[in-house]
């Protein structure tokens, strides 16, 4: 996958979400088969722990969910179910309660409200859709070198009879929550956010391994096709991807990354900053390695500076490349403490009455 293989050379939180969601399935898929207390348990631990580094990771829960739900159907409820369940569950209680606390405060959150509080059209919407299901889906998350045995999965998956598998109704339930998690934050994925994809990896890939194996049983023709297409697969990803991010080309003013040792050393290192001026206002605090509040042009007056001073900012980053001074600086006392490039850091202190 490229864009799996572009994402994991970061310290990303979605990596360690999927890392411990995907082997959550793996102590489930185990433990269900032939009930074992001890896999359920690790499982429903680390199912919570991808949902404690990535909310959208919750959705996985639905495999142990519709595995149980359908069991105590056919079973009926018994103490054996229930205590496999509790086993399998217990650990729900740390998201739940992280996200209990957190959410409340993510006010003006589009991520929360998705698209049932959106101004984007429809027709946006509709257009979102088409790119992914026919950019993103082949180029970046499957490599055109796997689409093939993508559809063979599911051409096998029915010529097999695969869907009879006990297990397949709870990875069924789980990819229809997944690809509504999808359709519900579309507006804030638009495009260029595909690292909300994600949650859809193991899916994707479930199909392309299940599809690749039986292709190359078929014939010697189809087994020549599936390892050359295999041995496709790295070099069609690296040929995506290795110029997808470059110094000189890094896709925000590239003084915050040539100059970003100075600028972390420049203030302390627990300093609270005011950083912007730019639309990539959240890329600023990557690069100078300080917590504090974004801005743009627009959203900076008088009183957001002196309520974000309230709130302990102490200095201001600003690139000049996108803007000048904003006006509403003028109004504090402010002294320049270095120009590294484009971007230029003050002190602030509050007017003289």
């Amino acid at each position: 996958s490229p864009a799996f293989y572009y994402y994991t050379i970061n310290p990303f939180s979605d990596n360690l979400a999927l890392c411990f969601s995907v082997w959550g399935l793996v102590y489930f898929f185990t433990g269900a088969k032939k009930p074992d207390i001890k896999k359920l348990l690790a499982s429903g631990l680390l199912l919570s722990l991808g949902t404690l580094c990535k909310l959208p990771f919750v959705l996985y829960f639905a495999v142990p969910f519709t595995w149980f739900l359908t069991s105590i159907i056919k079973q009926g409820l018994s103490k054996k179910i229930l205590g496999q369940v509790m086993a399998n569950f217990i650990f729900i209680v740390l998201p739940i309660a992280w996200y209990a606390t957190v959410i409340p405060q993510w006010k003006g959150n589009g991520i929360v409200s998705g698209i049932t509080d959106s101004s984007v059209s429809l027709s946006t919407i509709t257009a979102f859709l088409f790119y992914h299901l026919s950019s993103t889906l082949p180029e970046l998350l499957l490599n055109y070198g796997s689409v093939l045995f993508f559809i063979a999965g599911f051409y096998f998956m029915i010529t097999t009879k695969a869907f009879k598998h006990p297990l397949f109704p709870a990875l069924v339930v789980c990819c229809v929550a997944v690809l509504l998690y999808f359709i519900f934050e579309i507006n804030m994925i638009e495009r260029v956010h595909d690292y909300y994809l994600f949650p859809f990896y193991p899916f994707l890939f479930i199909l392309v391994a299940f599809g690749a194996w039986h292709l190359s049983t078929i014939n010697k023709f189809t087994r020549m096709l599936t390892f050359l297409l295999l041995l496709s697969l790295p070099l069609l990803a690296y040929a995506r991807m290795h110029k997808a991010w470059t110094n000189e080309d890094p896709g925000f003013n590239k003084d915050l990354l040539t100059y970003k040792e100075a600028l972390q050393k420049t203030v302390p290192d627990n300093s609270l900053c005011i950083a912007g001026n730019n639309g990539i206002h959240h890329v600023f605090f990557y690069y100078i390695n300080k917590k504090g509040w974004g801005y743009q042009t627009k959203d900076l007056s008088f009183e957001t500076v002196k309520s974000m001073m309230d709130k302990g900012a102490k200095y201001l980053y600003i690139d000049t490349l996108n803007a000048t001074i904003n006006p509403a600086i003028n109004q504090f006392q402010h002294k320049l403490i270095t120009v590294k490039g484009s971007i230029k850091v003050y002190s602030l202190q509050y007017p003289v009455q």
